[in-house]
């Protein structure tokens, strides 16, 4: 890891920032080079007067432990000026000019999913299933294993076999929020965490928005699923606006808080969204293939009765067991046996307060 120290050096000269660092290697041509110029001081247009000064020791606490925290997370180190620094992110006004990497960042087009960290069950139902029908497709998941509609995102493209990125607005070693440790341990295995922060940095507030930036530049689109008035979400879709990306949106009840910012984008120009193979189609990735595994609705699975008939009025609308009851004409003794059934079938799925939606198997 004696290719990182340099680098980590400059990344963490306080005041130097993004810019600044982006500005020395253009000059110097490489971290040792911009270091060891450092005693005679930077004279580069844009450099305050002694910034050099404040470079950091190799021996620096933060920069070893950055390095081992890298090294046993069997992680790297992407610079802007690597030939596999991702293309997409590349193009944008503001690229983060260093990258820690843990898993292959995969070539494959890729897609944003975003969100509340509040979502109603439908939320999450519903970006479980897109995510995971567009995963199976061969498009990558990108959004921010944040709670609620990020976790879900991930979630969805695992279930599908697919890929997923997950972009952190903290070190790649940092476990946030700390109830996601078993998607953190997914995504390690199966997928890529990425970050500009060094390992070891915080989840700061005021580091998230600066995150947002690049889960939309890796993407060819960003979807927002549900986002109250003063979600981050929102301002993901404004990132995605300013690269020339494509934004689309799941239009929702105008009675819910969290409908306020997908049906506010809708009106503004972003795509409607009711199934993913449409997400496909804006972004141009409509194949035979893709349209197979994306285009169909909710599957009818052949079951006896009246088993068939409990399972034919579910959705993935939560439906509450007494209007389950009215609506098969059964006992709630009865229905009760027949939902357990499908529960542990997995054509069912119960969810807090009696309610009922369709399970992963009859998707």
């Amino acid at each position: 890891m004696e290719h990182l120290t340099p680098w980590l050096r400059l990344q963490l000269t306080p005041g130097l920032g993004r810019v600044g660092l982006m500005r020395l290697i253009e000059h110097f041509k490489t971290p040792e080079n911009a270091i060891d110029k450092a005693d005679r001081g930077w004279s580069l247009a844009g450099l305050r007067n002694g910034l050099a000064r404040a470079v950091p020791a190799a021996t620096d606490c933060k920069i070893r432990r950055a390095c081992e925290l890298l090294n046993e997370m069997n992680g790297r180190l992407l610079t802007i000026w690597d030939a596999d620094y991702p293309q997409r992110l590349r193009q944008i006004d503001d690229p983060p000019a260093l990258l820690y990497c843990c898993g292959e960042l995969p070539a494959e087009p890729a897609v944003a999913i975003v969100g509340t960290r509040h979502p109603t069950d439908f939320g999450r139902m519903f970006t479980k299933k897109l995510a995971r029908e567009i995963a199976s497709a061969g498009i990558v998941i990108v959004s921010g294993m944040a709670r609620g509609i990020d976790s879900a995102a991930h979630r969805g493209a695992l279930d599908g076999g697919g890929k997923t990125v997950a972009v952190l607005g903290c070190g790649i070693d940092r476990i946030y929020p700390p109830e996601n440790v078993g998607l953190y341990k997914q995504i390690i295995g199966n997928g890529t965490l990425l970050s500009e922060y060094p390992p070891g940095s915080d989840p700061l507030p005021g580091n998230f928005p600066g995150r947002n930036r690049i889960i939309s530049g890796l993407s060819l689109g960003t979807l927002v699923v549900e986002a109250c008035r003063d979600s981050g979400s929102l301002i993901t879709a404004e990132f995605a606006l300013e690269q020339g990306r494509e934004v689309m949106a799941i239009p929702g009840s105008v009675e819910r808080k969290t409908s306020y910012g997908p049906n506010l984008l809708i009106k503004q120009g972003a795509h409607p969204i009711t199934e993913a193979s449409e997400i496909l189609e804006i972004l141009g990735l409509s194949t035979a293939h893709s349209s197979k595994k994306t285009g169909q609705a909710i599957s009818d699975v052949d079951l006896p009765e009246p088993a068939g008939r409990v399972l034919a009025t579910l959705d993935l609308t939560p439906r509450h067991s007494d209007e389950l009851t009215v609506e098969s004409g059964l006992t709630p003794m009865e229905l009760s046996v027949i939902l357990l059934h499908l529960e542990l079938q997995g054509y069912a799925e119960k969810l807090p307060g009696g309610r009922y939606v369709r399970g992963r198997r009859a998707l």
